[in-house]
């Protein structure tokens, strides 16, 4: 029950609690019981509006690759608080591979990431080598983990 529950908020996450519970086929009181009981939990974090790119002039996807001088605590500690504060990156991954940490950036054209580099990548601390790359199109988007 609880992962239909889960399913139908990742999808419409503003559907009230009658709306919700009459979906998953319970009653409207044993449905807001679950959910608060996932919230307290963790397990459902926090309720968001996802926005269309293209209406807030966010056209560009870049993936940028980067690796850094090293693996010390302090070298990844330095980068992951610097590059937290860059509001064009949406994703910061630490990665297992070539790269040590994979970035989600958006910007609104090829210009702009010219200048998100310049002011703000070109400057995060240890950076050894970055490597950019634009996503030609998105095929699809999700936010719903499969559950």
């Amino acid at each position: 029950m609880d992962r239909a529950i889960l399913r139908c908020l990742q999808r419409h996450g503003r559907m009230t609690h009658a709306e919700l519970s009459d979906k998953v086929h319970l009653s409207p009181s044993a449905c807001h019981r679950r959910v608060q009981r996932m919230e307290a939990a963790g397990v459902i974090r926090d309720y968001v509006a996802l926005l269309d790119p293209r209406s807030v002039g966010r056209i560009a996807t870049v993936f940028v690759e980067i690796r850094l001088t090293g693996q010390s605590d302090e070298i990844l500690d330095a980068f992951e608080k610097a590059v937290a504060r860059v509001p064009d990156v949406l994703e910061c991954h630490l990665m297992a591979g070539s790269a040590d940490y994979l970035l989600k950036v958006v910007a609104r054209d090829s210009e702009d990431f010219a200048q998100i580099h310049r002011r703000h990548l070109a400057r995060l601390p240890h950076v050894a080598q970055m490597q950019s790359s634009f996503a030609l199109k998105t095929v699809f988007r999700t936010t719903a983990f499969p559950v």
